[in-house]
C-alpha cells in the first residue's frame, strides 16, 4: 500500500521570523524557557556535589519537587504585565 501524502502538514503556516517574534512576546514561551534556564542552572549544582552528570531529566524532577512552586509565584510576580488603573 501507498502511503499518502501529507498536503500542508509539513509547510510552515508562519514565516519563521513572525513565529521568533510571536513567541518572544509570549509570557508562557518566556516563562518556559527561564524555568529550562533553572532547571539546567539546578543540575550544574547537583552534578557539582555528585561529581558526575546527573542529567536533565533528574535535575528536572529533583527542582520541580523542590523550587517550581516558589520559582513560579516570583517570576510571575516579576513578570506580570502593568495593568493600568481604571478610571
Amino acid at each position: 500500500m501507498k502511503p499518502r501524502k501529507a498536503y500542508g502538514l509539513l509547510k510552515p503556516a508562519h514565516s519563521p521570523r513572525l513565529v521568533q517574534t510571536v513567541a518572544a512576546k509570549s509570557s508562557l514561551y518566556r516563562e518556559a524557557v527561564a524555568e529550562r534556564e533553572e532547571i539546567m542552572r539546578h543540575k550544574w549544582f547537583l552534578s557539582e556535589r555528585a561529581g558526575y552528570d546527573v542529567g536533565y531529566v533528574h535535575a528536572m524532577y529533583d527542582w520541580i519537587a523542590k523550587h517550581r512552586a516558589g520559582w513560579r509565584k516570583s517570576w510571575r510576580k516579576k513578570n506580570e504585565p502593568e495593568v493600568p488603573a481604571s478610571a
